[in-house]
C-alpha cells in the first residue's frame, strides 16, 4: 500500500477462545508489522498487539472509544454480533469503511447461537448489512452462514486462518508420547473426546486395520465428558486394541507443535461442522499428512491426495480402507509430509493473509462511501434448493 492506515479491530471477549481466536491478534500483528496502526476494541488488555506510537489504547468496545480514535477502516468480528452494530455506528459516523469477519457458528442448530443470531438480526441485523463493505468469511460454512444472514454474495470473500510456521515447523520432538509408551508409528488425534466427533470410526479402523500388529499406534490426546471417554475406552476393550491405544490429556500449546512432529498421521474424523479443523493447518506446517472428513470445512484447507486423504464423514469402512492405505504406502507419506509443508506456506502464512487483506482495505477505502444495498435473507437450504 502506498500509505499506512488506522485500523480498528473490534470483537467480543468471550469469542476470542473460540470462533476464529488466533484471527485478530496474528493479523494485528503482521499489520503493525507492514507499517499500520492498529488498536483492539473489546479484548482484554494484551491480547490485541498494539502500535507503540498508539500508546492512548484503551481496549473498550464502545462506539465513542472508536470515534475517538479516527480510525481509517474498522474490521469487526461476527456479522450479526454486537462489535458488528458498533462498528456499523462509527462507519456511519466517521463515513469509513466497516469490513465484518464471519468465522460461522459451529452448527446451526445449536440453541445458544441460533438464539445469539436471532437477536443480533432482529436488533441490528439490517443495519449493519447497510454499513458493510466486506465480509470476510474463514471458511465455506462461515461463507454459507454470511450470505443466509443477508449479505451480498459480491461483498463476501473467503480467506482462511492461518498457522505459525516458525512455530510450526518440521523437525521437533516430543517426549509425550514415550512417557505414555506409544509405540511404532502413531495415528493422531487431538481435540475434544466426546460421543459425536467420530472417534468410534478411527478406533474401528485402527482394530480393522493395523491395530493388531504392534507396529502402529493410535494416539487420542484431549479432554471431554466422562462418560464419553468411558464408552470409547469399552470400544477398544471390546475390540482387544488396548495394548495399542494410548490417551493423553490435551497437550499445552508450547507442547503441540512437538506432538504433531512425533506423529505419522493425524486424523479428523469429524461427523458435521462442529468440528473447524483448527488442527490441520499446524499439521501441516509440521510437516504431518492428514487423514481428515470429507466435509466443506475441512476439504476446504485440505488437498485430497497431496497432503494425505479426504475420508467419507461418517463412514467405519471408508475410514478403514484410508489408514490401510496410509499405512502400507510409506512412499505416499512421504510425498504428503513434502507437500504438505508447501500447502502451508502456500496458504496458512499469516503474512500473505494479512497482505490480502491489506489488499481488500486499500479496495473499500478507495470506493465511494456508499451503503450496501442488502440482500434478501435467505436460509441455506433455500440456496441449495
Amino acid at each position: 500500500m502506498e500509505s499506512s492506515l488506522r485500523i480498528a479491530l473490534l470483537l467480543n471477549p468471550f469469542d476470542l477462545s473460540v470462533k476464529g481466536g488466533e484471527y485478530a491478534p496474528q493479523l494485528a500483528l503482521e499489520l503493525l508489522g507492514r507499517g499500520h496502526t492498529v488498536r483492539g476494541f473489546g479484548a482484554p488488555p494484551g491480547v490485541i498487539p498494539r502500535s507503540g506510537t498508539d500508546p492512548d489504547n484503551t481496549g473498550g468496545a464502545e462506539a465513542r472509544g472508536v470515534v475517538a480514535y479516527g480510525p481509517d477502516v474498522i474490521l469487526a468480528y461476527d456479522a450479526l454480533s454486537p462489535a458488528a452494530f458498533l462498528g456499523a455506528r462509527a462507519s456511519r459516523k466517521l463515513g469509513v469503511p466497516l469490513i465484518l469477519v464471519e468465522a460461522g457458528t459451529r452448527a446451526a442448530g445449536l440453541p445458544h447461537e441460533r438464539f445469539l443470531r436471532w437477536l443480533g438480526e432482529k436488533l441490528w441485523g439490517p443495519f449493519v448489512r447497510r454499513h458493510a463493505r466486506l465480509v470476510i468469511a474463514l471458511d465455506p460454512v462461515a461463507e454459507l452462514q454470511a450470505l443466509a444472514e443477508g449479505f451480498a454474495g459480491d461483498r463476501i470473500r473467503v480467506l482462511s486462518q492461518g498457522v505459525d510456521l516458525i512455530r510450526y515447523r518440521p523437525g521437533l520432538s516430543s517426549s509425550l508420547l514415550a512417557a505414555h509408551r506409544a509405540r511404532g508409528r502413531v495415528l493422531l488425534y487431538v481435540g475434544l473426546v466426546s460421543d459425536n466427533r467420530g472417534l468410534d470410526l478411527v478406533i474401528q479402523a485402527f482394530a480393522d486395520s493395523v491395530g493388531q500388529s504392534g507396529d502402529w499406534s493410535l494416539v487420542i490426546a484431549g479432554g471431554g465428558p466422562d462418560a464419553a471417554r468411558r464408552a470409547l475406552r469399552a470400544q477398544v476393550d471390546r475390540l482387544g486394541v488396548g495394548t495399542g491405544v494410548h490417551w493423553l490429556p490435551l497437550p499445552r500449546e508450547e507442547e503441540l507443535p512437538g506432538l504433531l512432529c512425533s506423529a505419522t498421521l493425524l486424523l479428523v474424523p469429524a461427523v458435521d461442522s462442529r468440528v473447524r479443523g483448527v488442527q490441520i493447518p499446524r499439521a501441516l506446517a509440521c510437516g504431518l499428512p492428514v487423514l481428515a472428513a470429507d466435509l466443506p470445512r475441512l476439504a476446504h484447507i485440505h488437498e485430497d491426495g497431496g497432503c494425505g486423504l479426504l475420508v467419507k464423514a461418517g463412514s467405519a469402512e471408508a475410514w478403514t480402507e484410508a489408514v490401510r492405505k496410509a499405512a502400507s504406502s510409506p512412499e505416499a507419506r512421504k510425498r504428503w509430509s513434502q507437500r504438505a509443508r508447501e500447502l502451508a506456506k502456500e496458504r496458512f502464512d499469516w503474512a500473505m493473509i494479512a497482505q490480502t487483506v491489506e489488499a481488500w482495505m486499500d479496495e473499500v477505502t478507495k470506493e465511494p462511501l456508499v451503503a450496501s444495498k442488502p440482500a434478501r435473507v435467505i436460509s441455506p437450504e433455500t440456496k441449495a434448493s
